[in-house]
C-alpha cells in the first residue's frame, strides 16, 4: 500500500516537472516568477539573442527530471526510483538556495522548492523501504 502511494506521488511529481518545464520552455518570465525569482534582475543588460537562456535550461532540465521518473515508473522498479527520487531532491533544494541568494522570498523558497523537496524525500524513503 505504502508503495502504491509513492508512486503515485512520485508520479504526480513526474507530471508537474513536466509541466513546469514545459511552462519555462513555453512562458519563461511567467515561469521565473513562479520560480521565485524574476526573470531578468535588477539592472541587468539583456544577452544577444535569446533574453532568457538560463530559463529554457531550466526548462529542458525538468522536462527531462519528470521523464526519467515515469520511466522508472514504468518500469516497475520502486527500488531504483526510490534511489532516483532522494538523488532528484537535491535539484529543489539547490534552487530554495538559488531563489534565496536571489532575493526571492522565503515563502518561495520553503514552500514551493522546500516541500517539493520534502515530498520527494518522503516518497523515497517510502519506496526504499518498499
Amino acid at each position: 500500500m505504502l508503495n502504491t502511494i509513492a508512486s503515485i506521488v512520485s508520479g504526480v511529481i513526474g507530471f508537474a516537472i513536466i509541466v513546469i518545464g514545459a511552462r519555462f520552455l513555453l512562458a519563461p518570465r511567467a515561469a521565473a516568477a513562479g520560480y521565485g525569482i524574476p526573470a531578468e534582475p535588477p539592472g541587468a543588460q539583456t544577452p544577444a539573442g535569446s533574453p532568457y537562456p538560463w530559463l529554457y535550461a531550466k526548462g529542458v532540465r525538468d522536462v527531462a527530471s519528470g521523464i526519467f521518473i515515469w520511466v522508472l515508473l514504468a518500469n516497475r522498479t520502486p527500488h531504483l526510483l526510490g534511489a532516483f527520487m532522494a538523488a532528484a531532491s537535491i535539484i529543489p533544494v539547490g534552487d530554495a538556495v538559488i531563489v534565496l541568494r536571489s532575493g526571492g522570498t522565503r515563502a518561495a523558497a520553503f514552500g514551493i522548492h522546500g516541500a517539493t523537496a520534502a515530498v520527494a524525500l518522503a516518497a523515497s524513503a517510502a519506496l526504499l523501504m518498499a
